[in-house]
């Protein structure tokens, strides 16, 4: 009978252990397998309980996710920052605006008093060329001002510095061309569309409400040199006769 009993008993440790060891394999085997859904290991790699205890890369897979997420949601709102809409000009800063449009009326004036007094003038013609070449090459410098400061989201690398020297190339090619005064306000306004472009297309870390008032801006004082041409044409015509 006590021979019976201790076999009994040893019979019954040894398959509790052996219960006990089927649970904690299993219990391994579905960690190994939630590890290997995020990251597939290679053939090589041996799996204990204490590497995937320790192991924390499933955790760091998911934040690294969300953070390039986060990222990638900031690049778009900075590009809808910096997108292109003239409604954002009402958001720009009251001394640009107003020295920005003041700076039309010397472009304005010419055409409106030639209209005026049905009379063409080659001596307002020529000073409203001469304006024109000088915000041309304006427009120029200030690329090279927008990118030289540190943390300026333009760098001074060749193509925002070398194509700002342009415009002012253009403006000097203008004044050359003091006795042909349609010459030099062509060139004027082609040096004005280039700059546009530039500053729309090509180079293109402007703010939006800048980028705003320089497209109405450029409209306005293009529009001005061609209604004086074409009021040189039509007084020219008349003298003439």
């Amino acid at each position: 009978m006590l021979k019976f009993a201790l076999s009994r008993v040893i019979t019954t440790k040894v398959t509790s252990w052996r219960c006990l060891q089927e649970q904690t394999s299993r219990s391994h085997l579905f960690s190994s397998n939630s590890y290997v859904f995020f990251h597939p290991p290679s053939l090589s790699q041996r799996w204990t309980p204490k590497s995937c205890f320790l192991n924390t890369r499933p955790i760091t897979w998911g934040l690294s996710c969300l953070c390039h997420g986060r990222g990638e949601g900031e690049k778009a709102q900075e590009d809808d920052n910096n997108s292109f809409s003239l409604k954002a000009i009402f958001q720009g800063p009251k001394p640009a605006l107003y020295l920005g449009f003041s700076g039309l009326i010397p472009f304005l004036s010419a055409p409106v008093l030639m209209a005026a007094t049905s009379t063409f003038y080659p001596e307002v013609a020529y000073a409203q060329m001469v304006y024109g070449a000088s915000i041309v090459s304006f427009l120029g410098g200030a690329r090279w001002g927008y990118a030289l400061p540190e943390g300026s989201p333009a760098l001074p690398d060749w193509k925002n510095l070398g194509n700002s020297v342009v415009p002012s190339l253009l403006a000097w090619m203008a004044l050359l061309c003091m006795d042909n005064i349609t010459e030099g306000v062509l060139v004027v306004i082609m040096g004005l569309g280039l700059s546009l472009h530039y500053d729309l297309n090509i180079l293109p870390q402007y703010p939006s409400w800048f980028k705003a008032m320089r497209t109405i801006l450029t409209l306005v004082a293009t529009f001005s040199l061609v209604a004086t041409l074409a009021l040189k044409n039509i007084y020219s015509d008349k003298v003439k006769q």
